[in-house]
């Protein structure tokens, strides 16, 4: 199984953009797109119960800093409940097993008469730390955000929370620190045939890997029922036989 999770990316990287160059996209954006591969998914309202189940996951100090206040379960599941899969751009990186471990909320302001703005929240489980995803997760955000013609991009985060701000600071944002508080704002510039190729991209690969992963999730489980049936008839031999 190690195998298949460790090849398919590569392999389904590669077929997205073999596909996009018979649609004339430019070698030159195919590799700039190239930094947003990771598998980014949408999520909707059917993955509820796994988005809770990731939150639920966090440590009081990690809810600590996702949200900036003490969150127990009910304030979780009050979140969870509320979330506006229509206004908002929710994004999630799935394990092998298809469980969250990586989860970003990008909250868009549209207001008429009004410039829009985004403001952007992440939160990564334990284990998955170290990888980049915060900062993956946080691109894929920008480059939404400018294809939503979003001018800015908001973070208010506890200043204590140094990845989040690292984050923030080392794609340009400038950064406001009040106290315990920190807030950063990052300018987007106008979207362009680079912003919309890169989505389109990015969102055709993390498609395909889900598609993947589901159907080596069930080739496993099918795997584990055979082999569960043939214990059964082995035992059942061995009692028959005594």
């Amino acid at each position: 199984m190690s195998l298949i999770n460790e090849l398919t990316p590569k392999k389904t990287l590669r077929g997205s953009k073999n596909m996009l160059r018979f649609t004339g996209v430019s070698q030159e954006l195919l590799d700039k797109a190239q930094g947003a591969f990771i598998p980014i998914s949408h999520l909707g309202p059917e993955h509820r119960s796994q988005i809770l189940q990731h939150l639920y996951e966090l440590s009081p100090r990690d809810r600590y800093l996702r949200f900036g206040y003490t969150t127990n379960d009910s304030q979780i599941e009050q979140y969870v409940a509320g979330l506006n899969f229509d206004r908002d751009e929710i994004y999630g990186v799935f394990n092998a097993d298809l469980q969250i471990i990586a989860m970003a909320h990008l909250a868009l302001m549209k207001e008429e008469g009004q410039a829009y703005s985004a403001e952007f929240g992440v939160s990564v489980t334990a284990h998955a730390r170290g990888r980049g995803y915060g900062a993956k997760l946080f691109q894929r955000a920008v480059i939404h955000a400018r294809n939503e013609k979003v001018y800015q991009m908001y973070i208010h985060a506890l200043s204590e929370n140094a990845p989040m701000i690292s984050i923030a600071r080392k794609c340009g944002a400038k950064i406001e620190r009040d106290g315990c508080e920190t807030e950063a704002f990052l300018s987007l510039s106008e979207r362009n045939l680079d912003s919309r190729i890169s989505e389109f991209v990015a969102d055709q690969y993390a498609k395909t890997n889900y598609s993947i992963k589901e159907d080596a999730k069930r080739f496993w489980s099918f795997l584990a029922q055979v082999q569960e049936i043939r214990t059964g008839v082995r035992n059942a031999r061995h009692q028959a036989a005594e």
